[in-house]
């Protein structure tokens, strides 16, 4: 008879919480997990802030900036999740994107948060070509438009 497999207590990706032999309170662990997963799978998140918000909503996500205060002390550079009354922090995992809703654009994380800067606008040189400078310009606000590009990075 070959051993059991032995299993973490989270799950790999985004740290849900797994069930184990003779777990109490099993619709504890299987309503968060639930609830992690409806409020990331959007992949939104309200806004980035370094403190919580006075009165959140069930589910409202939030990435934690840096400085983080109040009940997201220590906690910089995670997603926070309102759920039950309660702050559940979910640690991001390299090429995890979220659109920041109040900022307008997607971050990525890679080792940190970051997001595109919009490149400048082409100006100057000897030789100006026009149509050139039209089809970058509308490139650029194009990106900028979808929230692939952000005007200021965070």
């Amino acid at each position: 008879m070959s051993d059991p497999i032995a299993f973490a207590s989270t799950t790999l990706t985004i740290g849900l919480p797994l069930l184990i032999p003779g777990q109490a309170q099993k619709e504890f662990f299987v309503n968060q997990a639930l609830c992690l997963i409806d409020a990331l799978h959007p992949r939104t998140v309200m806004a980035s802030h370094p403190a919580p918000p006075q009165s959140p909503n069930e589910g409202d996500c939030f990435r934690i900036t840096a400085q983080a205060a109040s009940a997201w002390a220590g906690q910089e550079g995670k997603l926070a999740v309102w759920i039950g009354g309660a702050w559940h922090f979910v640690a991001p995992r390299e090429g995890m994107q979220v659109f920041d809703l109040s900022a307008g654009h997607s971050i990525v994380y890679r080792s940190e948060w970051e997001s595109a800067a919009a490149p400048a606008e082409p100006a100057g040189g000897t030789i100006i070509d026009t149509q050139a400078r039209a089809a970058i310009t509308s490139l650029i606000q194009a990106l900028l438009a979808v929230g692939i590009l952000a005007t200021e990075v965070s």
